[in-house]
């Protein structure tokens, strides 16, 4: 009997697994090049609080369909990341032969990082693509409350307007409640969006613009305020001083040294009242002058017609003379005074009564007596018949 021996048999099976390990490896490894992951900005800088936008290639150079795990390795610590496609958040894409796909990746950097250099890869079955990114500036988690102009200057009648920013720093929706504690009497307003409120609401990174509307209570006197806002909630708040200069209140009194506001004339004759013009404010006044809205054909005249500086708590005195129509009848009339600066003004409607000229009177007095002695004539002469 004839006996085939294979005295290489054992070389021979080794060469076949050297052989087949060897095509193995190569077709892995051209498997992996036939994937390609590409875009464009692989190193960028942005703020704290800044979202990052990639638009990811994923392209099959192969000539078989490419199924591939999708994988973020290497994101920093708080940061958040979103893979989509379709409209659709994606863990696993296929792409067929000489096609491409894009991913959409979507990075949130939180507001609370250090400045520097943050890095993290995509990764694709064997392929990676890594990314840079710069945070240009030290962020924070905290509220900001600004204004450009923190400081105001008025009289106590002004109505005090500052235009404030609340600025949310923090990587979360905040609603803040708005409070103030201004002097007592005072009122403070708060506008977000030109309309009053106690409380608004501002989401993550953004800034919203706030009016603060300042009154002074109405006995204020002269001086520097200081006014602290607030807005605030249980995770963060933030605090600004406005700061009001008030130069004082404007207010002025005209009267006579008595109070009495009423007199008596004739017609056609000039009477002259007193008049008293004080400065009940807390600032000074300048040109106080004189005016009046009097009866038709009558003539008021003021000496002096103007009172150039009338300082806080003074008093200046002039004279009104007041001339009734010659034809005036008999009666109550009201001539109305008024003194008035730039700052402030004041009225006051003075009654004067008209009586008969005395020269009428004794002209009815003659004609009574002209009547009595024509009757006497007539009986006299007639009244013995």
């Amino acid at each position: 009997m004839y006996t085939c021996t294979h005295p290489f048999r054992a070389s021979s099976v080794a060469a076949l697994l050297f052989f087949g390990l060897t095509a193995f490896c190569g077709l892995t490894a051209e498997a992996a090049a036939q994937v390609i992951l590409y875009t464009p900005y692989t190193s960028i800088s942005v703020p704290p609080g800044e979202t990052i936008d990639y638009t990811i290639d994923v392209k099959n150079d192969g000539s078989s369909v490419q199924t591939l795990d999708l994988a973020l390795r290497g994101l920093p610590r708080g940061w958040n990341a979103t893979l989509k496609a379709g409209g659709y958040v994606i863990r696993q894409i296929s792409v067929l032969p000489g096609e491409k796909r894009a991913v959409a990746l979507q990075v949130e950097v939180p507001m609370h990082v250090n400045k520097g250099n943050y890095s993290f890869r995509l990764v694709a079955g064997d392929q990676s693509l890594t990314m840079m990114v710069n945070v240009s500036e030290q962020g924070t988690f905290k509220t900001e409350f600004t204004s450009d102009q923190a400081n105001m200057e008025g009289h106590a009648k002004t109505n005090f307007t500052f235009s404030t920013k609340l600025t949310n720093r923090t990587g979360e929706r905040q609603m803040y409640s708005l409070r103030a504690d201004p002097p007592r009497g005072w009122q403070v307003v708060f506008k977000p969006n030109y309309k009053q409120a106690t409380a608004v609401e501002v989401d993550p990174g953004q800034t919203q613009t706030i009016s603060i509307e300042i009154t002074p209570s109405y006995q204020v006197q002269a001086g520097t305020f200081k006014i602290p806002v607030q807005a605030a909630n249980n995770a963060t708040s933030a605090g600004l001083t406005l700061e009001v200069v008030v130069t004082g209140s404007y207010d002025l009194e005209v009267t006579t040294p008595t109070g009495l506001l009423s007199a008596k004339t004739t017609a056609g004759r000039e009477e002259k009242i007193e008049l008293v013009v004080q400065n009940t404010g807390t600032a000074e006044l300048r040109n106080v002058v004189f005016s009046s809205s009097k009866p038709r054909n009558w003539d008021v005249e003021f000496s002096p017609d103007t009172v150039s500086q009338l300082g806080a708590g003074e008093s200046a005195q002039l004279i009104a003379t007041i001339t009734a129509d010659d034809r005036a009848i008999p009666g109550d009339y009201v001539t109305r005074i008024t003194a008035r600066s730039p700052e402030a003004s004041s009225e006051a409607a003075f009654r004067i009564s008209v009586k008969t000229p005395l020269l009428w009177g004794w002209v009815g007095i003659l004609i009574i007596v002209a009547a009595i002695a024509l009757i006497y004539f007539l009986f006299r002469k007639y009244g013995r018949r």
